[in-house]
Parts: C-alpha cells; structure tokens; sequence
C-alpha cells in the first residue's frame, strides 16, 4: 500500500548532525549563552522552535532568539556546510526507490535555504518530487506538521506513506500524523532512542543492500 517516501535529510541522508550541533554552540556563544555540545547534540532533529526553549529557555519569536537563529544559519552555511558529505549510497538509495515507483518528498525541519543545500550534498535536488520544510509550517519536529505538509505534497494519505529518518524526533512526528517509520543509525542515536521504527538500517547503504526483503520491496 506504499506510495510515498518521506524523508529526513540531516543525519538520514547528509552526515550534518554535528556540524548543525557545533553551529548551534557558536551560536549561543555569540550571544554569551554557555551550552554543553552533547545537551545541543540530542536536540538536533528538532527545528529551532523546539531547540531553543529546550536547551536554553529561550523562545525562537524573540529578539534574543531570532538573533540566535539568524547567526546559527550564518555559521552553519560558512563554516559547516562546505565540509559536508552525504552518506555512502544516499543517491543510489533515492534512485532504486524513485526506480520502483515510490513519490519522493523531503519532510525535515531544516529551513528552506539550508535544506536546498543539503539537498546538493546529497545529489538529491533532481530526484525529489517535492519538500516540506520548518518554514512551511508553524510547528517543526517533533510535532506532526512537517510530515502533515509532506502528505499534502505527495498527494497521498497517511497510510500509503512510510517515512525514513534518524532522530526519535522524525518518529515521534511520523507517528502522530499516522506514518510508519524506518530508522538510520547514521545519525547517531541508539536503537533504544529509535524504538517504535518498524525497521532499523545502519544508513542508506545498508536498504539499499536489503531493499528486497524492506518494506520498500515494491510499490503499490
């Protein structure tokens, strides 16, 4: 009954959760807010949003956070981005599903701007068939809006979608809209923290080798 593949891009399908980590810490050094690297690090996943009152009680729509998040984006596309790599088989993962017939759309909370760059380093922007982004919702991950806005891109319901991503973020947000999910441990969180994926792969490269015997073994 599968239509459609929703994907997560950082951490899913680009090794970019510690460049967004290290970003958000010299952010909120700017700022003169002192954070600990891994407190930041089991944030990523969730949009700035959710990140900011989590780690450090401030609130996106304010003027300290908006500051926060404008450098964040600033130090991330200088610093970080141009050392970023996909992870192994990213493409030829989106090419066999694109092959067997699935819709493809990006669900992250990554902000427009970055997920277009993101999507480079994946050599993914010619095989999608749409996104939704942190900025085409009020909510980001974990809550179920971004994956709402990717259904309505696929054109398709819940249960004819299956999303794939890396945090206990994409699967709390998959979950509450009605999306069953498929985990990467890529993005470096445990097979506890991925507890309620139907399946849990290594990354791309590990569904690409047993994409027969997956859930995406064939489409509707």
């Amino acid at each position: 009954m599968i239509k459609a593949v929703l994907l997560d891009i950082d951490g899913t399908l680009v090794d970019s959760n510690d460049a967004h980590a290290h970003a958000w810490q010299a952010a909120f050094a700017d700022a003169g807010i002192v954070i600990d690297l891994q407190r930041i690090r089991r944030c990523i996943g969730m949009g700035g949003d959710k990140l900011m009152p989590a780690v450090a009680s401030i609130t996106e729509d304010s003027e300290l956070g908006g500051r926060i998040s404008k450098r964040k984006g600033e130090i991330f596309q200088s610093k970080w981005l141009p050392t970023l790599q996909p992870f192994r088989d990213a493409d030829r993962l989106l090419m066999e599903l694109k092959a067997r017939g699935f819709t493809l759309v990006a669900a992250t909370s990554a902000k427009r701007d970055e997920l277009r760059s993101l999507l480079k380093v994946a050599h993914a922007e010619w095989l999608l068939d749409g996104a939704a982004s942190s900025d085409d919702t009020e909510e980001s991950k974990p809550d179920p809006d971004i994956i709402h806005a990717a259904l309505r891109e696929a054109d398709t319901e819940s249960g004819n979608a299956v999303m794939i991503g890396d945090t206990p973020y994409d699967i709390e947000a998959a979950t509450a809209a009605g999306v069953r999910n498929v985990a990467f441990r890529c993005g470096g969180w445990s097979d506890e923290d991925l507890g309620g994926a139907i399946a849990v792969y290594d990354g791309p490269w590990q569904l690409l080798e047993q994409i027969q015997t997956s859930v995406f073994a064939r489409a509707s």
